[in-house]
């Protein structure tokens, strides 16, 4: 049976006319009656220009209200969002582009330029504007949501290889919404702030909730720390998405203050935090949430309950309720604490990789997608991700983690970031090398060997120590360690 539900935004619509949908600083907020009809209007001046249901269309953009309102009017029509990293180079892009047979790119005004540089014949560029200036074509809207259905498609990083089209159906995202409200909770209260992008699944995933919640989103363009402060000190907002660079920097900014009890929750995802950040942010009582998910899983898929937030502190929680997880090694579930590759299951989980057959057969094992991320599960069954599989150092038939390493290193003095990863060796196969922010001038190479001698194992104490001006980070704000090595110093 083919399940169908009456279209979000119009039931939200119907529901909440007037509570807000959207807010920005310095702009004038838009609730969901608002929303909606920006939406099926936009919708109207798309269908004027040919675009049909399960057309592909790309999105350019920064984020913002217009953004938001062209994914959503996608929907109204049926056509599946391409959403474009901005980031990418242009040859990075017209892959995409191509592997993905787009048919036409939006794009912001101030990316039109650059959008428009992108070489891939056939596909036509018109910004927001342009659409907007249009005449509406009369015709029907969707009026329901089949969850089956394909509703977006992003690209992995490609950190190996190229890049794998994630598709998520309207189902995936209704269930990791779901699945979120059912761990997090849900209050009338509630206002979420978005500063990491909407082309990436931790920020589009945010848009979801907020429709299918009835729930209002506080945008911001980007991650800025006095945007973000003000809005969680001074706008009422109860929780945040971040990475572990958001929430350092946010630290500093707070100083010896304390945010206001609205705020609830600090969602931190995009890989392992350090002991040292997560006990300094339980000593500003920030309400830290750790969570764990990825592209192909629409966004969190195991994360910390409240009532575990301060105890189980490295922790990224339990597999949220419709979801399961299990650890492999050698083809066996592996035993309590014992390191593996973790595998998930669940309704978020994608069911597969656009036009990439091979992908498939690699990631997907009757029914379970292996992550290519290592961890172990405790005797109680909590999650613990210790590293990305391919960032794995294997050096004298030892396994080391770069993310334990950067853990040690995040907790000396002098040291604003850290990045570790393995160097080839002739003697060891491998070592590990670390790339370092310092924010003391006086720190040097010794003093961080002294102290990783004192606190790992010494097959794990980098080997080299380069002091570099600012590390690689993605659109997310993520550490992008296979750049590392592009900071190595020519000979």
């Amino acid at each position: 049976m083919v399940e169908t539900m009456q279209h979000w935004l119009d039931k939200q619509a119907d529901l909440s006319p007037n509570r807000i949908a959207i807010e920005q600083p310095n702009r004038e907020s838009v609730t969901f009656s608002q929303l909606r009809d920006k939406a099926k209007s936009f919708a109207r001046k798309l269908a004027s220009q040919g675009v049909k249901s399960g057309n592909h269309i790309a999105i350019y953009a920064t984020n913002s209200i217009e953004m938001i309102t062209a994914i959503h009017s996608l929907s109204y029509i049926g056509a599946i969002a391409v959403l474009l990293n901005t980031r990418l180079s242009n040859t990075e892009v017209a892959f995409q582009l191509k592997d993905a047979n787009v048919s036409l790119v939006l794009s912001s005004e101030n990316l039109l330029e650059k959008a428009s540089l992108i070489e891939n014949s056939g596909t036509s560029v018109k910004s927001f504007e342009q659409i907007n200036k249009l005449a509406e074509l009369d015709t029907e809207l969707k009026r329901e949501i089949c969850l089956e259905d394909l509703c977006t498609i992003i690209y992995t990083s490609g950190t190996t290889g190229l890049p794998k089209g994630v598709q998520h159906s309207y189902g995936n995202h209704w269930w990791s919404a779901i699945s979120s409200a059912l761990n997090l909770g849900l209050s009338d209260n509630d206002r979420w702030l978005v500063a990491l992008p909407l082309f990436h699944v931790g920020g589009l995933s945010i848009l979801m909730k907020s429709i299918i919640y009835g729930m209002p989103v506080y945008l911001l363009e980007k991650f800025d720390v006095d945007q973000v402060h003000h809005g969680i000190v001074e706008r009422n907002v109860t929780i945040v998405s971040v990475v572990s660079i958001m929430l350092v920097r946010l630290i500093e900014k707070l100083g010896v203050q304390t945010y206001p009890k609205t705020l609830r929750c600090m969602l931190l995802g995009g890989g392992p935090a350090s002991k040292s950040l997560l006990e300094q942010a339980k000593s500003h009582g920030i309400p830290v949430f750790q969570t764990y998910g990825m592209t192909e899983t629409s966004s969190q898929i195991a994360t910390l309950s409240p009532k575990d937030a301060l105890t189980r502190l490295g922790s990224a929680g339990k597999a949220l309720f419709p979801a399961q997880l299990k650890i492999v090694n050698n083809a066996q579930v592996s035993p309590v604490n014992e390191i593996g590759e973790i595998f998930v299951k669940g309704l978020m989980v994608t069911s597969g990789y656009l036009n990439n057959d091979k992908a498939d057969k690699m990631a997907f094992q009757n029914g379970w997608l292996a992550t290519g991320d290592l961890g172990y599960l405790d005797d109680e069954g909590f999650l613990y991700v210790m590293d990305r599989r391919k960032d794995l150092i294997i050096s004298g038939g030892e396994n080391i983690y770069p993310a334990e390493v950067e853990s040690v290193l995040d907790s000396i003095q002098g040291v604003a970031e850290a990045g570790v990863i393995g160097s080839e060796d002739d003697r060891w196969g491998q070592i590990p090398i670390a790339f370092i922010v310092k924010n003391k001038k006086s720190l040097d190479e010794k003093e961080i060997v002294d102290y990783c001698l004192q606190h790992l194992a010494k097959f794990k104490v980098p080997k080299r120590v380069y002091f570099v001006d600012a590390l690689p980070r993605n659109a997310s704000n993520k550490l992008v360690r296979h750049k590392l090595i592009n900071l190595l110093p020519t000979e």
